[in-house]
């Protein structure tokens, strides 16, 4: 096995996976009525990306070898895709959904800053308990559903961040803060990964070696499993909160973007008189 073979021949193209996201992009295409618009960018992207890290090497590796790889996995459903989603819906759209009242319901609970940080971290930290994590790793069912959990709560944490309504928003001063204490979360998460004795998965101790694989990656390229944990671990501790970061600078912008509000006095014409 040679790292070229492994990205050529490790990829697993699961129908209801590909299905999945052709019904999504198809749906959203309908709903803006095929009607061509920059806001298909993203939306396009994210889906692409959700659709690489369930089929592409970065699976295989990431459920049988690499915690390393794994933790990429699950910050791509995180903070990365999540993101683009809402980023691609248009107002006018979002608008139009909104407009049935248990849609309104579901969008205003969402934007319910501290519900929705508490909801994203704890089902963050509670997916990363050692016993569930490696349980999800050994059973199919249970592991769509922590990539459910994943992708449901964290597009409702940035939900009150990137909504397309102003009125679903926090306010600037408000979501920075969100995103920082977001980013103080995900910090100590990374830095008890990377500081916990080697095998805190037991899963990524003893892989098989299936084609060669675990060979290539230990013996050839030097991986144990010890700097696999710790690479996962800094993946948390750092990486993750990219995004956070970029996200609380396009706040600034849109702080310092706004109007200043008029605050000139009213004249006082029985003065002037």
């Amino acid at each position: 096995m040679t790292v070229q073979r492994l990205l050529l021949t490790a990829w697993d193209w699961e129908p209801s996976v590909v299905l999945g996201c052709i019904a999504l992009v198809l749906a959203y295409l309908a709903a803006l009525r095929f009607r061509p618009s920059m806001a298909w960018v993203p939306f396009l992207l994210g889906v692409g990306i959700l659709l690489l890290s369930l089929v592409s090497p970065i699976d295989v590796l990431g459920d049988r070898y690499l915690f390393s790889v794994h933790m990429l996995q699950h910050l791509l459903m995180i903070v990365v895709i999540p993101p683009l989603l809402l980023l691609g819906l248009p107002a006018d759209l979002v608008r139009r959904v909104v407009a049935w009242r248990p849609a309104h319901i579901v969008a205003k609970a969402g934007s319910n800053g501290p519900a929705a940080w508490v909801l994203a971290v704890t089902t963050l930290y509670v997916w990363h308990v050692p016993v569930l994590y490696d349980a999800a790793l050994h059973s199919e069912p249970l592991h769509i559903l922590e990539h459910l959990c994943f992708l449901v709560t964290a597009t409702i944490f940035w939900w009150p961040v990137l909504s397309p309504l102003p009125e679903y928003r926090l306010p600037v001063a408000s979501g920075i803060i969100y995103l920082f204490a977001a980013s103080i979360a995900n910090d100590a998460l990374g830095i008890a990964i990377t500081f916990a004795a080697p095998g805190l998965y037991p899963t990524y101790l003893r892989p098989d070696n299936a084609q060669g694989i675990l060979t290539l990656l230990r013996d050839n390229l030097g991986i144990s499993a010890s700097q696999d944990q710790q690479a996962a671990g800094v993946l948390m501790w750092i990486p993750s909160n990219l995004p956070l970061l970029v996200a609380v600078i396009g706040l600034l912008i849109r702080w310092f973007g706004e109007p200043e509000p008029d605050i000139t006095p009213a004249n006082d014409s029985a003065g002037a008189r």
